[in-house]
């Protein structure tokens, strides 16, 4: 080989290799605005609040940036996620929202937002199972007892749930539906108000998560008959997954950030670093483990496919059973 030819094909291979590290490069070194505001769109001091607040100040010091907290309650978390699909593209807004994003989308086809094309995944900062919860008179001890019961006792029996169109609602719904059984949905106007349902035996059954229930559970006043997720939870050892007597069902809860869509990549990529280290964290899991939930760790493109996967399956189960919030 030449020199001339050489050093043609030096400066072609070290042009190549940048052009592979540049975006690496460019990832690990993508700047947040000098303030970012992680809007919640509920009233303080709910969970995701609680979260959203852990958050700030560590992912402040990873990004040394200012990162503030705003609720932005209303219309079931509806009018905080609008306002941040409208928001500048810059990555100085995001959103700390829950599964609840994709049953309003659901259940409500006039949202003035797309949940999929309106609002960019960043990550996933802890999922979980549900429970599912049922009297202490109860004679059921296995899941399979109360879809037996079920099947031989169609809409006998009550199930209550913190509203039409709620997780819970979406999520037994599915169960009955994958069971090919019926049960009566008896609506209220929260998770504590359909307890002391559940307490007083004017229901017999909901699905609900660990901390709502956590003391009546203590007090033997409940009993927990098996966990939403598809697998044996470790938070939760000894009881087991509803897919036991019902094969295929499965249903998490969890809490994700999210940017206005057409945020730059580099920057979603940076956050999603920085917020999947922030959710493995002590302070995080000191969160996240009281209620059963684990770290996430998904990619960006990860959590997107996991979205549009439930805001289908939501979708379909709201279309068969009628399901609408006006």
């Amino acid at each position: 080989m030449s020199h001339l030819l050489q050093r043609h094909y030096l400066l072609g291979a070290l042009v190549a290799s940048f052009a592979i590290a540049a975006p690496v490069w460019a990832q690990g070194n993508a700047r947040a605005p000098s303030t970012v505001r992680i809007v919640v769109p509920f009233p303080p001091g709910g969970s995701n609040d609680v979260i959203a607040r852990v958050i700030a100040p560590l992912l402040a010091k990873r990004l040394d940036t200012t990162v503030i907290v705003e609720n932005r309650p209303g219309a079931g978390g509806t009018i905080g996620a609008d306002l941040v699909a409208r928001a500048p593209k810059d990555g100085s807004t995001l959103l700390l929202t829950s599964a609840s994003l994709l049953t309003a989308a659901a259940t409500q086809p006039k949202l003035p937002f797309d949940p999929v094309a309106s609002l960019a995944p960043v990550a996933m900062v802890g999922s979980g199972p549900m429970l599912l919860a049922v009297s202490a008179t109860s004679s059921w001890r296995a899941p399979a007892d109360l879809i037996d019961d079920l099947r031989s006792r169609p809409g006998a029996v009550n199930y209550g749930t913190a509203g039409i169109g709620s997780i819970a609602h979406l999520a037994t719904e599915l169960l009955t539906d994958a069971a090919g059984v019926r049960a009566t949905h008896v609506p209220y106007k929260g998770a504590s108000e359909a307890l002391l349902g559940l307490v007083g035996d004017q229901i017999q059954m909901m699905i609900t998560n660990y901390s709502s229930i956590s003391a009546q559970l203590k007090g033997g006043k409940v009993r927990a008959l098996a966990v939403t997720s598809a697998a044996p939870s470790p938070a939760f050892p000894g009881l087991p997954p509803l897919a036991s007597a019902v094969p295929g069902y499965g249903v998490e809860i969890w809490v994700g950030v999210f940017a206005p869509a057409g945020t730059p990549p580099a920057l979603v990529e940076r956050y999603n670093a920085e917020l999947t280290a922030i959710a493995a964290s002590p302070e995080m899991r000191s969160v996240l483990e009281p209620d059963g939930a684990l770290p996430g760790a998904l990619t960006p493109a990860a959590f997107g496919t996991r979205l549009r996967e439930e805001l289908a399956l939501w979708k379909r189960i709201v279309a068969q059973r009628q399901i609408r919030i006006e």
